[in-house]
């Protein structure tokens, strides 16, 4: 029986203008092209991201390939949060993990699925993009690759996201020069911080760094901080092996 996103990945898709109320420069960006999958992270092709985040187009089964970086600092093992702009056109003004985005298939190092190069190599580039974050502190082989997750949410109505989402840990002193049209804030926390956010009413949070949050942030969190090193610095590279990433888990 063929999947869904296989269905989907060779339908007639839906399409929008976006010439109007929308800024130029977040709709510029949507015209890259993400690379899609089927259910098993198996690549089928690729599309724009306007096409890829329609919600028309997701309840077709459209699944797309995306990863959420969360950089940690390695002196007290705090976790740094960005909030995303009012510009932004899905989930703005959203608190969430350091960076989401996507592997294009613009680049072709990005395509690349051996130990999940793609996915460092698009991590890194938008850490540059977003928080302003040099390259030659965000190392690709120092990303520690966790496990993916499929998800499905909604933003507005119009727009959502359909993902096997690629979470990769990384542990760096990193110099942060705000992109104010990707994100309006941006601030460290412990896990006492976060839950006490998460705990406040007033704030809102992107579904992913919820479900991840929820299901296996704050565990592999503890984990990070118990294996500390002599000097009392976390490592991302001390989790290797604590998760079983072979197979993309189901939160959909």
């Amino acid at each position: 029986m063929t999947s869904r996103a296989v269905e989907a990945s060779r339908a007639v898709l839906k399409s929008i203008d976006l010439a109007s109320g929308y800024d130029p420069e977040q709709t510029r960006l949507m015209e890259e092209r993400c690379i899609l999958v089927d259910e098993e992270d198996r690549a089928l092709g690729a599309a724009d991201k306007k096409t890829c985040h329609l919600m028309e187009n997701i309840n077709k089964g459209l699944l797309h390939r995306a990863f959420s970086a969360f950089v940690f600092r390695p002196n007290d093992g705090k976790l740094l949060l960005q909030q995303r702009a009012s510009e932004k056109i899905t989930f703005p003004d959203m608190w969430t993990n350091t960076c989401c985005s996507h592997p294009l298939d613009d680049f072709e190092e990005e395509k690349v699925e051996k130990d999940q190069l793609g996915v460092r190599v698009a991590a890194s580039r938008k850490l540059e993009h977003e928080l302003g974050i040099p390259k030659s502190q965000t190392p690709i082989d120092e990303f520690q690759y966790l496990t993916r997750i499929h998800y499905l949410a909604p933003s507005d109505g119009l727009w959502g996201e359909h993902e096997v989402d690629y979470i990769l840990f990384l542990t760096a002193d990193v110099s942060v020069t705000p992109n104010l049209n990707e994100i309006r804030d941006y601030k460290y926390v412990d896990k006492a911080e976060l839950q006490a956010m998460f705990e406040d009413s007033s704030n809102s949070f992107t579904p992913w760094f919820k479900l991840i949050a929820r299901d296996f942030l704050f565990g592999w969190w503890d984990e990070l901080l118990a294996r500390r090193d002599g000097e009392g610095k976390v490592h991302a590279k001390s989790l290797a092996g604590l998760v079983d990433g072979s197979k993309v888990v189901k939160m959909v």
